[in-house]
């Protein structure tokens, strides 16, 4: 890789204004905006993932973006197919003679751009799966921390399809210790510098509630309707979580409204709770983020990102 090739990565947990900030970064330093956010990559499916993307527009400039919008609603997309698509995204920016900016709060898929990962490698465990559906969340987390496991560092537990996964994972390395596999704990493809996010849980509440009503108003149960017109089935929406999950159970007539919007709310504020967790998992197992402080204006924000950026890219230029 030449020198121009280190990634600059902004994360942080929802609502934390990662896109906000990533596009005016790219708009000063000339770059262009890769999404590290798994449920984005779909078409038609714009309120519910927070694309926004009105962001992108500055002063009449269009930041280019990646990984937006390239599969339809109601295909699944894994992490190893983001690392494909990440790669080719990757080389087209740096031949642009561009930069690329990583923006996104699906920390498993950061990490594995930084740290790789082999988890393709253990096979399903469907009579295991089956066990682990009839337990809560609560109870899933329950049992993977209670058990000894050298893959908890690496896990991603933010939605509950991931830490049954995580739980499948551990227990086929539990049951079969002479298992060679590679987590990729010392593979850093891609150099980076890290950069996140991270308000006062109460900002952080009181923005999520916030932004959930105004999805809410902008059309949200419409925007879940009309894939369901389009004969995505609700299986496949409530796979998708959050917004798609219970926005579902409320049309197909399994929650009221007010069940609807009360226990989405709950679920949000509980996946932002996951995702700073794997952040600071990140952080144990190598991974240097450094944190913008909330309070900051934003000037002073994209400032000292850019600031030490260039210093990386000057200090690191030898090695890549």
């Amino acid at each position: 890789m030449g020198i121009e090739s280190p990634l600059l990565v902004i994360l942080g947990p929802t609502a934390s204004g990662k896109t906000h900030l990533a596009t005016r970064v790219a708009h000063e330093i000339g770059g262009e905006i890769i999404s590290a956010d798994s449920r984005q990559v779909y078409r038609q499916m714009d309120i519910g993932t927070g694309k926004d993307l009105d962001e992108y527009v500055i002063n009449g400039t269009t930041i280019p973006y990646h990984l937006i919008n390239i599969r339809d609603a109601g295909d699944k997309y894994n992490v190893n197919d983001f690392q494909h698509d990440f790669a080719d995204s990757h080389r087209q920016i740096l031949g642009n003679g561009r930069i690329p900016v990583v923006c996104g709060g699906t920390g498993f898929y950061i990490y594995a751009l930084l740290k790789g990962h082999a988890n393709d490698t253990v096979p399903v465990n469907e009579t295991l799966r089956a066990e682990l559906e009839a337990l809560s969340s609560e109870e899933l987390l329950a049992r993977f921390y209670n058990s000894e496991s050298r893959y908890h560092a690496l896990a991603d537990v933010s939605t509950r399809k991931r830490l049954i996964r995580a739980l499948e994972i551990a227990a086929f390395l539990h049951d079969h210790p002479e298992a060679e596999i590679d987590f990729g704990t010392e593979s850093v493809p891609y150099p980076a510098m890290l950069f996140g996010l991270n308000p006062p849980v109460e900002t952080r509440r009181e923005r999520i509630s916030n932004r959930l009503a105004a999805r809410l108003k902008q059309g949200l149960i419409k925007e879940v309707e009309n894939l369901l017109q389009q004969g995505i089935t609700p299986e496949s929406l409530i796979y998708y979580g959050l917004e798609y999950k219970y926005v579902t159970l409320y049309l197909t007539g399994r929650l009221s409204y007010e069940e609807m919007h009360a226990k989405l709310e709950t679920e949000i504020h509980r996946f932002a709770k996951r995702q700073m967790t794997f952040f600071r998992k990140m952080e144990k197992d190598g991974l240097k983020i450094n944190w913008i402080p909330d309070e900051w204006p934003e000037r002073e924000k994209i400032r000292v990102i850019i600031h030490l950026y260039r210093e990386f890219k000057s200090s690191n230029a030898g090695n890549m």
